[in-house]
């Protein structure tokens, strides 16, 4: 059976000091662009040998205090999904989602 291989790459413009002044990446199958920018991303990734995550958090000069509260707020919604879908773990999901709508309200982030 062949294997697939997908290319995922990220690009980041420092200024001098080494602050996030630009984000790009684009991947294998990224549809209708062939890059794409961003203001901020958030890369967790695991490693098995030693029981961790693996973090990189990178945000950009530009990216406002609102966009943070709104980015934070819909990646806490996605990992509600992605829980319910990798673990079946529908109350925690449930529950999840009820903290990202107090996180909202709290936050006065508006739907």
């Amino acid at each position: 059976m062949a294997t697939q291989k997908k290319d995922i790459n990220i690009t980041v413009e420092l200024d001098e000091n080494n602050i996030p002044e630009g984000i790009t990446w684009n991947a294998t199958d990224l549809s209708g662009q062939q890059e794409a920018n961003c203001r901020a991303m958030l890369l967790s990734m695991w490693d098995h040998e030693k029981n961790d995550t693996l973090r990189l958090d990178l945000w950009t000069k530009e990216m406002t205090i609102d966009e943070m509260k709104i980015f934070f707020h819909q990646t806490m919604v996605t990992m509600a999904d992605t829980l319910e879908n990798a673990t079946e773990e529908k109350q925690m999901a449930e529950d999840l989602r009820d903290f990202t709508a107090y996180f909202a309200d709290k936050m006065e982030i508006k739907e």
